[in-house]
């Protein structure tokens, strides 16, 4: 599939970014060293790995979309910016954003989330992306795990009911052995299966948008994401890799989700962002 036309990056262009919340004058991550490396990178890993894609037709060849996938290992995000059938910018923990790594990331067009409290500057970051006609990646899990989506977060479903861009699911499995720890790396000529399924679109919603409809949004498009995994799992043969052993989920997890700070934008919201 082609990469697509590059995103508008020129700021503030086009009515759509004065909607609210209204992204005019919020720069579009930088993307050109992403572009120019995904060749080197999708060499690395086709070498290194059994690389399978499937349904990578789902994936729009232009104009926005989400992709949201389950999150099992550190190979998660360097694998989607070198195979991703289009450059994707990925919401990455500001955490990982310090000296060295921080620039390659930011070279690479990722955008910083603070994790556990607001970030309008990362929703706005996305809602660029997405405006200027890219593509944004979201783990909705918020981290490294199971990859069953147990945990979920709503950043995902609010920037599909903003924007009106489709959701595609994508189930990862190969990328963490089981009993493998948060960081660890598959040996070389490990299989990895890539799984896209077909979009969901959630209808519209106007500023200001309810935690109750983000919510409702957001428990949809959980459903369709766990049931395209169950139907990649049986379509490839592949199991899940279970637990990250050692890292315990925390109290706020009840019945597989978990009860945010009030005002998170990456989860249920208490008010719009402006």
């Amino acid at each position: 599939m082609s990469a697509g036309p590059a995103p508008d990056r020129r700021a503030g262009a086009g009515p759509e970014h004065r909607k609210l919340p209204a992204t005019v004058g919020t720069p579009h991550p930088s993307h050109r060293l992403l572009r120019l490396l995904r060749p080197a990178g999708r060499a690395w890993f086709t070498r290194r790995y059994d690389v399978r894609r499937v349904g990578e037709e789902h994936v729009p060849a232009c104009g926005p979309a989400i992709i949201a996938s389950n999150h099992l290992g550190y190979l998660d995000g360097p694998l989607m910016a070198a195979l991703a059938p289009r450059p994707v910018h990925a919401l990455t923990k500001q955490e990982m954003f310090e000296g060295r790594t921080g620039l390659v990331l930011r070279a690479f067009g990722q955008i910083p989330l603070t994790r556990g409290q607001a970030d309008p500057a990362a929703i706005k970051g996305c809602l660029r992306v997405l405006r200027d006609g890219g593509v944004v990646l979201i783990y909705p899990e918020g981290r490294r795990g199971a990859g069953d989506f147990s945990r979920f977060h709503r950043g995902a479903a609010y920037l599909a009911l903003v924007t009106g861009a489709p959701v595609v699911p994508l189930a990862i499995f190969g990328t963490r052995e089981p009993g493998g720890s948060t960081d660890s790396v598959p040996a070389p000529g490990a299989r990895f299966d890539l799984v896209y399924g077909e979009p969901l679109r959630l209808p519209g919603r106007a500023w200001p948008r309810t935690r109750r409809e983000v919510a409702q949004a957001s428990d949809d498009l959980r459903n369709r994401l766990v049931t395209h995994l169950v139907d990649a799992q049986m379509r490839t043969g592949r199991d899940l890799p279970g637990p990250i052993p050692g890292l315990p989920e925390p109290a706020a997890v009840r019945h597989g989700a978990r009860h945010p700070a009030p005002g998170d934008p990456q989860h249920p919201i208490q008010r719009d962002v402006r």
